[in-house]
């Protein structure tokens, strides 16, 4: 009697040289949202050191709404190994505050995350201007842990 193993083990990937830190990092490596015509969001796979593992568009909108369901959002973030995600959109009006959904989605990922354990940092809505983002955290509207 004779067993095969078909044994495949995943490619270590090269570390980022960008950190994701704050909220300006952040915003700084998503600026070219801050452009678009319709929401996109995107979300910053990070290690355990907020290295940048990659960058993924989760859902391209409309002018003003995007659907986002936690399957999407965590999908990338498990297949790139990540310790944690940073998650943003855009506002094409250019005005970066939350609206009442934007805080909604994001505490129901904290939510996911914890289950999955894979901390969501933050969410920054990328806008234009003078505020040109907004940092979910930073503001207060919804508590992230740690």
């Amino acid at each position: 009697m004779s067993f095969s193993f078909n044994l495949s083990l995943p490619v270590v990937k090269e570390g980022s040289s960008k950190t994701c830190r704050t909220p300006t990092d952040a915003a700084g490596i998503l600026a070219d949202t801050a452009t678009l015509a319709q929401e996109a969001f995107t979300v910053l796979t990070l290690d355990t050191k907020n290295h940048v593992l990659d960058r993924h568009l989760i859902t391209l909108g409309i002018l003003d709404a995007s659907l986002v369901h936690p399957r999407e959002v965590f999908r990338p973030a498990i297949q790139d190994g990540a310790a944690a995600i940073l998650v943003s959109h855009n506002h094409p009006s250019g005005d970066p505050t939350p609206s009442a959904e934007d805080i909604r989605i994001t505490r129901q990922l904290v939510e996911a995350g914890k289950v999955l354990d894979v901390q969501v940092l933050d969410h920054v809505v990328i806008g234009r201007g003078e505020t040109p983002f907004t940092s979910l955290r930073e503001s207060g509207l919804v508590n992230f842990g740690k």
